[in-house]
């Protein structure tokens, strides 16, 4: 009795300071791996204003998003594609009216910075002889947005067949950059925005937009959402002045 006497009385010591635990952090904002250093700097710009500052965490989409339906406690979500914040919304997990496309990227082909060959990217190219006895590093095509997006190009401009099985799949595409980076495979897919955030790889070639679904950053407030900066942070991204941080970085910003 005495030892649960003890533990009661540290549990009301304790609870009257979570709410200024709360206060002293911004925002939880889950995002796409390919937004890290431009959402870092946005989240700098934010709080120079005078702001707590937003707490980012980076993942694949497609984790975040079953994060997300897992119950984190988060306030915004920007994933790199539509179908993950539909499959949100479709579970009420979005703040109805929050919703908006607010970024654009394109998909490249990128290689070691001192592999100086381009390639031609069209129907038919022959990116698996350029391969050779390596592989292609990509984020996992069956579930990560950048994998997706290459899977489609690749299957729209038929040479998927003959690379299939040549796939090194990764957990988000950053973790597909640092193959390439690290000169693990010769080459990889992921955004341009990726290329242009190292100095170790190049571009070898940019993918026809045509070849695969455009390529839009949804960005939504949680269902679950109590921070009181949360709008305001949206709101932030969303104005001239953020988007204007984002284009830095090489986004479009439709």
């Amino acid at each position: 009795m005495r030892r649960f006497l003890y533990l009661l009385i540290l549990l009301l010591v304790a609870a009257p300071c979570q709410p200024a635990i709360a206060r002293d952090r911004g925002p939880l904002v889950l995002a796409a791996a390919s937004l890290q250093e431009s959402l870092t700097a946005a989240a700098d710009a934010w709080a120079a204003r005078g702001h707590d500052r937003p707490v980012l965490s980076f993942a694949a989409s497609s984790a975040l998003a079953r994060q997300i339906e897992a119950g984190a406690p988060a306030d915004m979500f920007l994933s790199a594609d539509e179908p993950w914040m539909d499959a949100l919304a479709a579970k009420r997990l979005v703040m109805r009216g929050t919703r908006v496309s607010f970024l654009t990227n394109r998909l490249v082909l990128v290689a070691p910075a001192d592999q100086r060959s381009r390639i031609s990217i069209r129907r038919g190219f022959p990116l698996a002889r350029a391969v050779g006895a390596g592989r292609l590093a990509m984020a996992d095509p069956e579930s990560v947005p950048a994998g997706k997006y290459g899977k489609a190009a690749l299957t729209t401009l038929g040479v998927w067949p003959a690379l299939s099985n040549r796939i090194a799949a990764a957990e988000n595409v950053r973790s597909a950059l640092a193959m390439v980076e690290r000169r693990q495979v010769p080459f990889g897919i992921v955004y341009e925005t990726d290329a242009r955030a190292t100095k170790s790889v190049r571009i070898a070639g940019i993918f026809p937009a045509a070849s695969h679904p455009p390529i839009t950053y949804p960005l939504a407030l949680l269902t679950r959402s109590t921070h009181r900066d949360a709008a305001g942070f949206r709101h932030f991204l969303l104005s001239p002045q953020g988007k204007a941080i984002f284009r830095r970085y090489g986004f479009g910003t439709p």
